[in-house]
């Protein structure tokens, strides 16, 4: 049985809650997980710009951020895959819904679906592994029917 948490750290009002939860349960459902544990947390600029500035040496907020326990070399494996934790601004998905013209849910699900891939080791350094990444995106977002509007 996984473990999921969506834990919202900002006092904006974030009508899209239930719907990502649903979409976050599907997308590890999708991907196979069983048994793991991971948060996604939703924050506020201020709060990802720090983390970011913190662990990226960014100085800037950005949409979303993961931290992949698995590639720590010092995690010490538990019985419960625990897979770590993804950072999502909401004043950024805002932002980046209403610059691409989509729903405010697609974007939040498509940076929870991103943050997920890379906490399963997925990243888009290069172009080969870009392509492989985001063509999987696309392949579980469009399963559970959030299409591109």
């Amino acid at each position: 049985m996984n473990s999921i948490e969506l834990i919202k750290k900002t006092n904006k009002e974030i009508k899209e809650l239930d719907e990502l939860k649903s979409f976050i349960n599907f997308a590890a459902n999708y991907q196979k997980l069983d048994d793991v544990i991971f948060n996604v947390i939703i924050v506020d600029n201020d709060e990802i710009h720090e983390l970011n500035k913190k662990y990226r040496n960014i100085d800037r907020p950005t949409d979303v951020i993961s931290f992949a326990l698995e590639d720590d070399d010092t995690f010490i494996k538990l019985p419960q895959r625990v897979l770590g934790d993804i950072y999502i601004s909401i004043d950024m998905a805002i932002k980046q819904a209403n610059e691409y013209g989509h729903s405010l849910l697609r974007e939040l699900c498509f940076l929870s679906v991103h943050g997920l891939l890379h906490l399963l080791g997925y990243d888009h350094m290069d172009s080969n592994e870009e392509k492989i990444m985001f063509e999987l995106q696309e392949r579980i977002l469009n399963a559970y029917g959030i299409k591109r509007d």
